[in-house]
């Protein structure tokens, strides 16, 4: 997770979902080479009114684009930020698909838009049921992002949050919660969604990536502050505090810090590895989670023709 507000409650500041390292390990079996792993995606726009692009109400392809740099992130591609030359790195070999069919078997283009201007939500407290209260697709056959009309006072404050799997990975119990106590996905800050020039440190698109590997089941690398359990994946150096510039020295072992990785706090020009152990548990998640491995065989994945 990456966000710092004082307006949400204290279960979803940075924080939460601060851990992973590695001594003890799930055993998870080698699969082939070749297999893809395709998440339909449905991105729940939440707006003040605004006419569709300008401002909150983000732009089709500003969000097309985003889904582009998942695929470059998660798929290590050449030629693009989200490559990297690191023998730990790893091709996540999952891509992303704006839903092409919603929950009522009609054609769709993953997107929804909802002026929430005039719209009285129950739900008391914000959390991610406050925003589904809005909108939510079945969070077993979609993965749910909203993005909420935050104010540009929020730049490179409030950033992400993630519900976690539910999955016996070691680590699991500090992810957020997800169904049924809370609603299933990902929010965003529309101002951190997708390239912008409104931000000068997360502007790349890199604070979904991040978000996703949450939901995915990756936790950051410096654990709750323990040299010893971290992330539970042992080729990404130990550190016991935040990693939070492209220059942050040594870890606990005297290593050099992994400051690009997608799991850290930097900025988002310094992001652009998932190792190989990241990606173990990643492929973990979605062989064997509930709300996850279902997403696989979604019927959001296809068109209704």
């Amino acid at each position: 997770m990456r966000l710092l507000p004082h307006i949400f409650s204290c279960c979803i500041f940075l924080i939460l979902l601060s851990t992973c390292k590695n001594n003890t390990q799930v055993d998870i079996p080698d699969e082939p080479l070749e297999k893809i792993y395709r998440i339909p995606v449905v991105v729940h726009i939440l707006h003040n009114g605004e006419e569709t692009g300008t401002g909150p109400n983000l732009s089709k392809e500003r969000i097309e684009r985003q889904i582009e740099i998942l695929n470059e992130d998660y798929r290590r591609k050449e030629g693009t930020p989200g490559y990297n030359e690191h023998p730990d790195g790893a091709d996540a070999r999952i891509e992303f698909v704006l839903a092409k069919t919603d929950p009522e078997g009609l054609p769709t283009n993953g997107i929804t838009r909802t002026d929430i201007s005039n719209v009285e939500n129950p739900i008391e407290n914000w959390s991610m049921n406050y925003l589904a209260n809005y909108q939510y697709w079945n969070p077993a056959d979609y993965l749910n992002i909203w993005l909420y009309p935050l104010d540009e006072s929020t730049t490179d404050l409030v950033l992400g949050l993630a519900t976690g799997p539910q999955t016996d990975l070691p680590g699991h119990e500090l992810f957020g919660k997800g169904e049924p106590e809370y609603r299933e996905g990902v929010f965003v800050n529309w101002i951190h969604f997708g390239e912008s020039e409104l931000s000068e440190v997360y502007n790349m698109g890199r604070t979904l990536t991040h978000e996703i590997g949450h939901y995915l089941g990756v936790l950051h690398p410096w654990s709750g502050g323990d040299c010893n359990e971290n992330d539970f994946c042992s080729d990404t150096p130990a550190v016991d505090k935040p990693v939070t510039s492209c220059n942050a020295g040594t870890g606990c072992n005297g290593e050099p810090i992994m400051t690009n990785n997608f799991m850290n706090w930097t900025p988002d020009a310094c992001m652009n590895i998932f190792t190989k152990e990241q990606v173990n548990r990643m492929h973990y998640v979605l062989e064997n989670s509930p709300y996850r491995v279902s997403l696989l065989i979604s019927p959001g994945l296809t068109s209704s023709n």
